[in-house]
């Protein structure tokens, strides 16, 4: 469905299964078919899981000109209106783990619990891990097959790479839904501004945290500053695992979003 939002977006939206609201929020260059059916097998006997397109992404409005995470958020909580659900669980990773703090700090009243994953609280540094900087290197060089390979390698552990089918299953779902180059870059700008460091001591929502240790994208010392910043959070680092772990570990982060409802 199409849901116009307060903050001038149109936004494609996806509601599978029946339950509990969680909102999916997802990160950087992805599309909502990037969450794998895998994990919305595992989401969908326990919630209705809703995912959407970013703005500028798939089936979405354009992105007319550049945004900031604290837009995206509104985006989200426009989601949410549009749905009619008044609160929501909510699981964001990446890009979409710092919306998921902007949301949750705009609008604590709707977020019910929240889970971030491979995520950054912001400032010097968070976004600029060694697999960020090659993926940016691949982009640059506008070889597609470069960066396909690329974004594989950088958002993956080296053993789930090693495992066969799983580059061209990755790079199937990746083509599924048309994603500029420069709504990317709107993307990453955004991204390298979000800054909620001195705001994670005023989330009262049960909160997890989630982070691969083979994480190349955004480091695992951003996850443990990000939940040592916030009361009362939940760390949970999983040896091994890259930055996409719900593409890793679906069932698994199944259960963390599982955990986290029943906690709230």
């Amino acid at each position: 469905m199409l849901i116009p939002t307060d903050s001038g977006a149109t936004l494609d939206v996806e509601v599978h299964g029946d339950g509990e609201p969680l909102l999916l929020i997802a990160g950087m260059s992805a599309h909502r078919d990037m969450w794998g059916p895998e994990l919305l097998d595992a989401l969908t006997p326990h919630f209705a899981v809703a995912v959407y397109d970013h703005r500028g992404i798939g089936g979405s409005s354009r992105a007319e000109g550049g945004f900031t995470i604290a837009d995206l958020a509104a985006d989200a909580r426009g989601v949410l209106d549009g749905l009619g659900w008044n609160t929501a669980h909510v699981l964001g990773t990446s890009m979409g783990g710092m919306i998921a703090q902007e949301l949750v700090l705009a609008a604590p009243d709707r977020v019910r619990s929240v889970v971030l994953g491979c995520t950054t609280a912001g400032g010097p540094g968070a976004v600029d891990a060694p697999g960020a900087r090659r993926l940016v290197e691949a982009i640059a060089s506008r070889d597609a097959a470069r960066v396909a390979r690329t974004a594989f390698e950088v958002n993956l552990s080296p053993e789930f790479c090693s495992r066969p089918g799983e580059f061209e299953r990755f790079t199937e779902f990746s083509a599924r839904r048309k994603v500029p180059s420069a709504v990317v870059a709107y993307q990453a700008l955004a991204c390298s501004g979000h800054d909620t460091r001195d705001r994670l001591a005023t989330i009262a929502v049960p909160t997890t945290v989630v982070h691969g240790e083979a994480d190349e994208v955004i480091g695992v010392a951003e996850g443990d500053k990000l939940a040592g910043a916030i009361t009362g959070a939940t760390l949970e680092r999983w040896p091994g695992v890259g930055h996409m772990f719900w593409w890793e570990c679906p069932d698994q982060t199944a259960e963390v979003a599982i955990r986290a409802a029943r906690s709230a």
